[in-house]
């Protein structure tokens, strides 16, 4: 089926506007099925596609990875495959391009990295690590990161293999990010706790626990562009932004919802809301936080304020901030893409096409594509137009 879909989607992609329609599936709410707003879909993947990145270089790359325990690279112009990333027995769910989009690496649950040439197709590195919970590249140099299971963040050069361990709480290290300077990392765990990483002595600059950490696993983090603030969020509801300098808390975010409920017992809190995802806006001070309960709520960092909230009908996924704007883009459980206007808390569009949730979403530098992934074993590209630029 997948393969007629692909067929079908190359045939109608030139001058058919409605794209095609998908044979409904079991579990998939019908309201779901609709128009599909997407240039090109991407079809090779035979269950949920899990994550995506575009080549950093060009922008006309994209690696998807999928519990189909497959990895692709392929053209965003029109979805041709350029090659596999082939020998993952689990499900790849992270992916990403180094720097300078030379080198490709997909990482697999079970914890097995692979990194290819692209220019090549060759298969370069390889390590078995533990079991996965975040990768990502270093911003200048072949050097990639991961977390693992076991609490471990490990540095390698790639394809040397030149490895360093940085040796977290013994628990999972849930989520981390390469500062700007690409000297540090800061790295969020399992028990709350949040690390900033010397990359280069192995040694942790500053240790965030107890109050001045979060009172649940983090789930994500995020940095502003001169790396002098961090954000980190957790399923406690809270994002905290934490000065990278000092690693002191500067200040705490919390939904409105959740702060004015009555005290709930432990537990039942980090059950019906989460922080997802976050980000710092590049042109004015300005944050974004999405939670599990469809709240997209902008702060003012400057006032340490709360001055819009945005819902969505179900759990915001991700969120990115498209570059030199105040545009906020969002991906839904409910499937679609959405562009806010973070200074009036406006949205400006939304973006159909998927027939279940979307698990993962990339942006081009330029804003002009919206790379997708989704449980409905799709990718797609969807063309940004707007009319207010």
């Amino acid at each position: 089926m997948e393969d007629v879909d692909f067929e079908e989607e190359e045939e109608e992609e030139e001058g058919n506007e409605e794209g095609w329609v998908l044979e409904p599936q079991e579990g998939v709410v019908g309201s779901m099925e609709g128009p599909d707003d997407s240039e090109v879909t991407f079809a090779l993947h035979s269950a949920s596609v899990f994550c995506v990145s575009l080549d950093p270089k060009t922008n006309t790359l994209a690696v998807t990875g999928g519990e189909d325990d497959k990895a692709f690279v392929w053209r965003l112009s029109d979805g041709e495959l350029l090659f596999e990333c082939a020998g993952h027995k689990d499900s790849v769910t992270c992916a990403g391009f180094s720097h300078d989009s030379t080198l490709v690496a997909t990482g697999d649950m079970s914890g097995l990295l692979k990194v290819w040439q692209v220019d090549t197709k060759e298969e370069v590195w390889s390590f078995e690590a533990g079991d996965l919970e975040w990768m990502e590249w270093h911003p200048r140099a072949p050097i990639l990161l991961a977390g693992t299971a076991d609490g471990n963040t490990w540095m390698w050069k790639v394809p040397n293999g030149d490895c360093k361990t940085f040796q977290g709480p013994n628990c999972p290290a849930t989520c981390g990010r390469v500062l700007p300077d690409g000297k540090r990392a800061v790295v969020g765990y399992e028990d709350g706790t949040i690390r900033i990483w010397d990359l280069k002595q192995g040694s942790p600059i500053h240790v965030l626990k107890g109050t001045e950490g979060h009172q649940g696993p983090l789930t994500c983090v995020a940095t502003n562009q001169d790396g002098s603030l961090i954000l980190t969020g957790s399923v406690d509801c809270q994002a905290k932004l934490v000065s990278a300098t000092t690693g002191k808390v500067v200040g705490v975010f919390r939904p409105e919802s959740v702060a004015s409920q009555p005290n709930l017992g432990e537990g039942e809190e980090s059950e019906s809301n989460s922080v997802e995802s976050l980000g710092f806006c590049s042109v004015m001070p300005l944050a974004a936080v999405g939670y599990l309960d469809g709240t997209l709520a902008i702060y003012d960092l400057s006032a340490q304020t709360l001055r819009h909230q945005c819902q969505h009908q179900s759990g915001i996924v991700q969120l990115l901030w498209e570059a030199g704007t105040a545009v906020v883009y969002t991906c839904s459980l409910d499937g679609i893409v959405r562009l806010w206007d973070a200074r009036t808390g406006r949205l400006l569009t939304d973006y159909r096409g998927h027939t279940a949730e979307i698990l993962d979403f990339a942006l081009s530098k330029d804003a002009s594509l919206v790379v997708t992934t989704s449980g409905d074993h799709k990718a797609k590209v969807f063309c940004v137009q707007r009319p207010d630029r």
